[in-house]
C-alpha cells in the first residue's frame, strides 16, 4: 500500500503581507517521514510553515496538507485542518496563569470535545506519552525548559495529528535536553506520523540524520550532506 502524501506543495509562492519570501515552492512529505527545513534567519522556514497551517494565505500554485486544499480553503475550515496537525514552537507559548492540565483542556475545549471522562483520559494519555505523566498539577513556571516543551508536544498530540510542525523546537534548550526532544519527536514520527521540523542545530540534525531541504535565495531545495540519511534514535 502506498503511503499517503501529507504535504504537497506545487509552484506556490510565500508572501509575508506584500513581501514575497520564497517562490516557485515545490516540496512533498509522505506519511510518516521526518523532514528537516533549514536555513539561515530570515530566509523563510517559519512562513513556510506558517502557510502549512492557514496562517499566511497561498494565491497561486497548488498546495494540499493533510487532504485539505490551501488554495480554496476557506476561513471556516480552517479549524478543521488545524486539528488534523500538531504545532510545536521554540518559545512554548503555554498559558502562564494555568496549570500543565488546563492549558490542555483549554485546547480540547477550543476544538470541540465536550465528555469530560474522554478529555481527562487523553491528556494522561499524552502526558505519559512526554513523560509527565505526574506534572499535570504543576504551573509552567514550575517547570524545566525541557518540560516545557514537552508539555507543548503533548499539546500538539492532543487530537491525534497526522502532521505535526515544530519550529526550532529545541531552539530555547541546553545539549543534553535537546537530545531528549528529539528522541521524543522521533518517536513520534515513527508511530506513522509526519514531522517537519525547522532548525539551525547542525550537530543535533548530525546526531539524528534525515531528508533535508532549505530554504535559501527564496528557494527551497534539496540539502544532500553528511545527516542527510535514513533516521536512527540514539
Amino acid at each position: 500500500m502506498e503511503p499517503n502524501t501529507i504535504v504537497d506543495l506545487k509552484n506556490i509562492s510565500v508572501f509575508q503581507r506584500e513581501n514575497l519570501v520564497l517562490s516557485d515552492v515545490n516540496l512533498k512529505v509522505i506519511q510518516g517521514e521526518f523532514v528537516y527545513l533549514i536555513g539561515k534567519t530570515g530566509t523563510g522556514k517559519s512562513s513556510l510553515l506558517k502557510t502549512l497551517y492557514a496562517e499566511l494565505p497561498i494565491t497561486q500554485g497548488s498546495a494540499t496538507v493533510c487532504g485539505y486544499d490551501l488554495i480554496t480553503l476557506k476561513r471556516k475550515e480552517v479549524p478543521y485542518l488545524r486539528r488534523r496537525l500538531g504545532i510545536v514552537f521554540q518559545d512554548f507559548q503555554l498559558m502562564s496563569d494555568r496549570s500543565v492540565l488546563s492549558n490542555l483542556l483549554f485546547v480540547l475545549r477550543a476544538t470541540g470535545w465536550k465528555d469530560k471522562v474522554a478529555m481527562n483520559e487523553r491528556i494522561e494519555q499524552v502526558l505519559h506519552k512526554v513523560g509527565l505523566a505526574t506534572k499535570g498539577f504543576k504551573m509552567p513556571h514550575q517547570l524545566s525548559g525541557g518540560e516545557q516543551q514537552r508539555v507543548s508536544i503533548a499539546r500538539a498530540l492532543l487530537n491525534d495529528p497526522e502532521l505535526i510542525l515544530a519550529d526550532e523546537p529545541t531552539g530555547n534548550l541546553d545539549p543534553e535536553t535537546s537530545i531528549g526532544i528529539m528522541n521524543l519527536l522521533l518517536d513520534i514520527s515513527q508511530s506513522d506520523r509526519t514531522v517537519l521540523m525547522a532548525s539551525h542545530n547542525h550537530a543535533l540534525m548530525e546526531k539524528f540524520p534525515s531528508r533535508t531541504v532549505k530554504c535559501e535565495g527564496g528557494k527551497v531545495l534539496p540539502f544532500k550532506n553528511s545527516f542527510d540519511q535514513p533516521i536512527s534514535i540514539a
